[in-house]
């Protein structure tokens, strides 16, 4: 048997060359690209709930048929009727929003002295009305009405009675 010398070391390259790729490490297969996902469709914005707003309060001792208040003042005698006049305005005039207003009115800071609330449907721009009597005659003294839309003062106004 006759050896080639260049044979031999074709043929021990070529070992040395599959005995080397079957060691090779496995190297790290990078993740695949992430997907792209397309991005969620923005959701529009509700719409803020039409809301009710108390424009002033008014004070006097007449009032109109338009629950408006003929002459205001902040001062008044021990016998007179006093009328609050309360401009609201909804947001909304198309929506009737619901909801209560209450005039609280005290005496000398902290004695109650009536409390009425009525619950309303108000729709664009009104005119609300209360009133407190005495037929014996107020005390003479500083007083305070408290006008709350559903149970939050929203205005306040001070009054004298000499």
């Amino acid at each position: 048997m006759t050896r080639h010398p260049m044979t031999t070391a074709l043929a021990a390259a070529l070992l040395g060359s599959l005995a080397l790729a079957g060691c090779k490490k496995d190297e790290p297969v990078a993740p695949p690209p992430p997907m792209s996902t397309p991005a969620p469709a923005a959701t529009p914005a509700a719409a803020p709930a039409p809301r009710v707003s108390v424009t002033s309060v008014d004070l006097g001792t007449e009032i109109d048929g338009a629950n408006r208040i003929a002459s205001p003042t902040t001062t008044f005698t021990p016998t007179d009727t006093i009328h609050a006049s309360v401009a609201t305005a909804s947001s909304d005039p198309s929506v009737p929003q619901n909801g209560q207003l209450t005039a609280r009115w005290t005496y000398e800071g902290d004695q109650l002295v009536d409390e009425t609330s009525r619950d309303f449907s108000f729709t664009g721009t009104g005119q609300s009305a209360f009133k407190i009597s005495k037929p014996d005659g107020w005390p003479t003294g500083n007083y305070r009405v408290e006008i709350l839309h559903d149970g939050e003062v929203v205005q306040t106004r001070d009054f004298e009675i000499r």
